[in-house]
């Protein structure tokens, strides 16, 4: 085996890592939107079943995806926090009109 060869094998094996490093970094990423998406899809299926006595349901749709899927279990805590809130809102607004 000569030096060139040599040579070329060494910078074959860098090319190789390299480009390995360049691509496992976007498929950790996704790993980790998977994961995230499966957890938070399981926690807004619980909320939804132990909310389905008090009348509270959290749609499972693409926005509400997206948002668990990017932040994992605090965004499904904050579309709960943002229900509550959007519910209370509208209590607010209903009690006005009837006043009204």
């Amino acid at each position: 085996m000569d030096f060139n060869s040599i040579i070329t094998f060494l910078a074959c094996i860098i090319f190789i890592f390299i480009f390995g490093k360049i691509f496992i970094w976007p498929l950790k990423n996704i790993f980790k939107l998977i994961i995230n998406s499966i957890f938070g899809g399981l926690c807004i299926y619980i909320i939804n079943i132990i909310g389905a006595s008090f009348g509270f349901h959290i749609g499972l749709n693409l926005l509400t995806s997206i948002i668990v899927g990017l932040l994992g279990l605090p965004g499904a805590i904050l579309l709960v926090i943002l229900k509550i809130i959007l519910r209370l809102k509208n209590k607010q607004n209903s009690s006005k009109i009837k006043r009204s």
